[in-house]
C-alpha cells in the first residue's frame, strides 16, 4: 500500500496549456482566451463553457478527469477571466458568444474534416450557448450537456443574478472576498473548504492598490437590465425553437433544488426537441459544479458512450 501511494505521488499532476483565439464582433476584433488539456492531436474534442460569473477554471476537475479520452477544451468566454472586452457591452449576449465559439472551433478542429464533431458540456450561459450551436444546420456538436439550463429562465433568477452582476464591490482580502463568492454561490450545494477556496480564488483578481475584485467586466449586466417581460417572453419563444432544432444526444442535469431551472421544463425537455436524458442531484441548487467524482461520473459516463 505505501509502495502504491508513493508510485502516485509520483505520477505528473496532468496540466492544461493556456491559448487564445482572435474572435471578431461589430464593435471590432477581442481575444478569447482558452485552456486545452490532453493530447494536442487527440481528435476527440469536448468543449466545456462556464456560467455567467464563472471561468474556465470551473472545469479543472472534469478535463482532468476526461483528458485521457478528449482534448478538453474550456473557454473563458468573452468579458470574463483572462479573455477580452467588448467595447459595446449591448453584445454581451449568446449570439455573440456563438460566434466567438465557431471562431475557437475552426482553431482547434482544424484540419479534422467536414464531418468534425465535437461534444459539448455547458453550465447555465454555457448551455445556452451550447443550445444555440448545435440548434444549427451542420452543427459540429455531436453529444451535449445542459447543467442546470433550459428555454425556460425564470424571471426572479434573472433579476439576481443581474443584480449580482453588476455590483462594484470590491475586499480589502482575499479572506473577505472569499466570503462573498462563497455566500453567493451558496446554491452549488456542499464542497469542503478547499472547493470552496479555489472557487473563489479563480474569480478573485489582486489590483495594484492590494484590494480584490471579481474578474470580469461589470458592463456584463447591460442587456440584463436592459430586459422586460416582452423580451424575455420573446427569448424564450427563441430558445424553444432552438432546443426543438438539436438532433444530437443530450443529457440535462438539473439540480433539483435550482431557482433557474424549474423540474416541469425539465421534463417537457425531456419529451420534445432532442428529448433529452435528466438527471437530478439532491442538495444542490443552480448549479451543479462538477467538482464532485459522483457528478463527474454522471457526465462521464454519457461523454463516453459510444
Amino acid at each position: 500500500m505505501v509502495q502504491a501511494a508513493s508510485m502516485a505521488s509520483n505520477k505528473p499532476a496532468i496540466r492544461s496549456v493556456i491559448k487564445s483565439v482572435q474572435c471578431i464582433s461589430p464593435a471590432g476584433l477581442h481575444r478569447m482566451a482558452y485552456q486545452e488539456w490532453g493530447d494536442p492531436a487527440n481528435p476527440r474534442v469536448l468543449v466545456c463553457v462556464h456560467g455567467v460569473t464563472r471561468v474556465s477554471d470551473d472545469f479543472d476537475d472534469l478535463a482532468r478527469a476526461l483528458a485521457d479520452t478528449y482534448r478538453v477544451v474550456c473557454p473563458d468566454v468573452v468579458g470574463r477571466g483572462r479573455s477580452g472586452r467588448l467595447r459595446n457591452p449591448d453584445l454581451y449576449r449568446v449570439p455573440q458568444y456563438v460566434s466567438d465559439m465557431v471562431t475557437l472551433l475552426a482553431r482547434v478542429c482544424a484540419g479534422g474534416g467536414a464531418d468534425t464533431r465535437v461534444a459539448w458540456f455547458g453550465t447555465s450561459m454555457g448551455g445556452l450557448i451550447g443550445m444555440g450551436l448545435a440548434s444549427l444546420p451542420d452543427s459540429p456538436i455531436g453529444r451535449l450537456v445542459l447543467n442546470d439550463i433550459g428555454p425556460v429562465l425564470d424571471p426572479a433568477a434573472l433579476r439576481r443574478i443581474g443584480d449580482y452582476i453588476g455590483q462594484d464591490v470590491r475586499f480589502a482580502s482575499f479572506a473577505e472576498g472569499a466570503r462573498f463568492v462563497r455566500d453567493v454561490s451558496a446554491s452549488f450545494g456542499p464542497h469542503t473548504e478547499a472547493q470552496w477556496e479555489k472557487m473563489a480564488r479563480d474569480v478573485l483578481r489582486q489590483e495594484a492598490d492590494g484590494s480584490w475584485v471579481r474578474h470580469y467586466d461589470l458592463a456584463l449586466a447591460q442587456p440584463f437590465r436592459a430586459a422586460t417581460p416582452e423580451s424575455v417572453a420573446a427569448d424564450e419563444h427563441v430558445l424553444w425553437a432552438a432546443y426543438d432544432a438539436i438532433r444530437c444526444p443530450t443529457l440535462l442535469v438539473r439540480g433539483a433544488a435550482s431557482d433557474l431551472l424549474s423540474h416541469a421544463t425539465a421534463q417537457a425537455m425531456t419529451q420534445r426537441g432532442p428529448r433529452a436524458r435528466l438527471v437530478e442531484i439532491a442538495g444542490v441548487g443552480h448549479a451543479p459544479t462538477f467538482v464532485h467524482d459522483d457528478q463527474i461520473a454522471i457526465a462521464r459516463e454519457f461523454l463516453l458512450e459510444l
